[in-house]
């Protein structure tokens, strides 16, 4: 558990259905990348991905780098941001699809410490993705709130 301050991003976003996201997200973070370099503008840390669900299984995800300042909007990359908060820090590093396990492990701490999601979480890929795949270390991060005081949490 740690604080996370806010931050400001540059991303791609899409609609697209849950299968769509091991494919669209490497891809995405090469466009943004490429956008960064064209611009002079250096990342200030590692890709990420977030998704929010959408009615009918559709998710809006967003995928790119954070950023120190705003960026100008253009038709293919849009300024976000990644919310200031505590978080859970769940670090995968695991074959990709052992990535559930790790899902559940955070929601397993929620219930064990009797705190409460905020948000929706964000995957941080602190191996460099290629075009292909977004690499074995990834760090899920939950956005987090303790409703009451918990005897269990340290």
């Amino acid at each position: 558990m740690r604080f996370h301050s806010d931050e400001l991003t540059a991303v791609r976003r899409g609609h697209l259905v849950p299968e769509q996201l091991e494919d669209w997200v490497p891809s995405a973070c090469a466009v943004v990348a490429e956008h960064l370099r064209h611009h002079g503008i250096a990342p200030t840390g590692y890709p990420f991905a977030r998704w929010h669900p959408l009615p009918g299984g559709v998710i809006e995800a967003e995928a790119g780098f954070p950023v120190r300042a705003p960026i100008a909007n253009t038709g293919e990359i849009e300024a976000s941001s990644l919310p200031a908060g505590p978080v859970l820090a769940v670090w995968h590093t695991d074959p990709d699809e052992k990535l559930p396990l790790s899902y559940h492990a955070v929601q397993d701490w929620l219930e064990t410490e009797e705190a409460v999601a905020t948000g929706d979480s964000w995957e941080i890929y602190h191996d460099l993705p290629t075009c292909y795949r977004v690499g074995t270390r990834i760090e899920i991060v939950q956005p987090i709130l303790f409703p009451t005081a918990s005897p269990h949490r340290n």
